[in-house]
């Protein structure tokens, strides 16, 4: 009788255990990622994807969320806004996850709005096109400085410098029509004249033709807007022809890949970008200095690579959507109503403050001008 007994006492034993690491694993919150981890857009997705994965290590290894394991579904769009739809899917339908981060482009990110839309899935996007939250969508926020400030931090500094007329060239896609779009909007605010408007495509090799059209007109400055590696073809083109003007770049080329792919003809270029760029030239009183030394030194000790603005990106994505995970118990619902109600979260690409009608949630406080020089980056006043 006692050996019965002995046995069942077992069986229940066991049984519990079934049941506990059966509720242990469902209990499990499920969030995607899509980057452009391979293909033209990897500068922006390979480091994206590794910050998403380090950040969620740390997280998992502080004790999770509210108990909660965090697990990442991540997949690479390649940059092709095709794949990233057939991933946006797979991580609704197949992987039912409770957020995305992500895409890491414009073009990408505009292609999957709908479908996170209609499932009623919180997406934070890493990409910049002010198109992804203007009109807000109650579903989808942004992490990425907006091509709007961007464009103000720009015309600021030509008007200080005196630029009155300009030339610009603009990639053929979502995130350079969107860029084309706030400079020719934002040119009189700032008492500047755009005399020629000229566009590359994303997968050229070659931007002399447009390049020798806009000197031609004579213009005080060229601003050129899209992402690597267009950009770094535009600054050797540059040099090639001997253009002794000023050359600024969006903030799409915020990372030491922009100065690899361009070599000396990077020297000079000016642009707008998020602050980690220049971490060890900020004061000591910006409450950005700190989370951007943690995050460099963490992510630079793990990979052995140095850190950029679009890792950043991933980096407060993470941190936002785990602080609207808190309390929500996984209803997509409360992570997207505690996403909106965010206000004063200082990360790596600014302090962030969502309302409902601000998706994106920074202020022009999040950029800083720099020029390159010798290489490297410069803080300009």
């Amino acid at each position: 009788m006692k050996q019965k007994h002995l046995v069942l006492a077992m069986l229940v034993t066991i049984l519990s255990i079934l049941l506990v690491s059966e509720a242990m694993a469902a209990d499990v919150y499920k969030i995607g990622g899509i980057f452009s981890v391979t293909g033209s857009a990897s500068f922006l997705g390979d480091p994206e994807k590794k910050t998403m994965e380090m950040m969620v290590e740390q997280i998992n290894a502080a004790g999770g969320i509210d108990g909660h394991m965090l697990e990442a579904v991540i997949y690479d769009s390649e940059g092709d806004p095709a794949k990233a739809v057939s991933a946006v899917n797979k991580l609704i339908h197949k992987d039912q996850v409770i957020a995305i981060i992500g895409p890491s482009t414009t073009p990408t990110t505009l292609a999957i709005v709908n479908f996170t839309k209609r499932a009623k899935v919180p997406l934070i996007s890493c990409a910049a096109g002010i198109k992804i939250t203007t009109p807000v969508d109650p579903w989808v926020f942004k992490t990425a400085q907006s091509d709007l400030l961007a464009v103000a931090a720009l015309y600021q500094q030509m008007q200080a410098a005196g630029i009155k007329k300009i030339g610009i060239l603009t990639v053929s896609n979502a995130y350079g029509e969107s860029g084309k779009l706030q400079l020719l909007d934002q040119a009189e605010k700032f008492g500047i004249q755009v005399i020629l408007s000229e566009s590359f495509g994303d997968k050229d090799t070659d931007t002399t033709t447009q390049l020798a059209k806009i000197k031609a007109a004579g213009p005080d400055a060229i601003v050129c807007w899209g992402t690597n590696p267009g950009p770094a073809v535009v600054a050797k083109n540059a040099k090639q022809l001997k253009i002794d003007i000023p050359l600024y770049q969006s903030h799409g080329v915020g990372s030491p890949k922009f100065i690899e792919l361009a070599g000396d003809a990077a020297d000079g270029n000016i642009l707008p970008t998020g602050k980690i760029l220049v971490t060890s030239l900020l004061d000591d009183s910006d409450p950005q200095k700190k989370v951007l030394k943690d995050y460099q030194t963490t992510y630079e000790n793990k990979y052995s690579a140095a850190v950029s603005g679009f890792g950043g990106y991933a980096y407060d994505a993470v941190n936002l959507l785990a602080g609207a995970l808190k309390g929500s118990g996984g209803d997509k619902e409360k992570i997207r109503d505690n996403l909106e109600a965010t206000k004063g979260y200082v990360g790596a690409t600014g302090e962030f403050n969502f309302t409902a009608e601000d998706h994106n949630g920074l202020s022009p406080a999040a950029f800083v001008m720099v020029e390159i020089k010798n290489g490297t980056w410069t803080l300009l006043k």
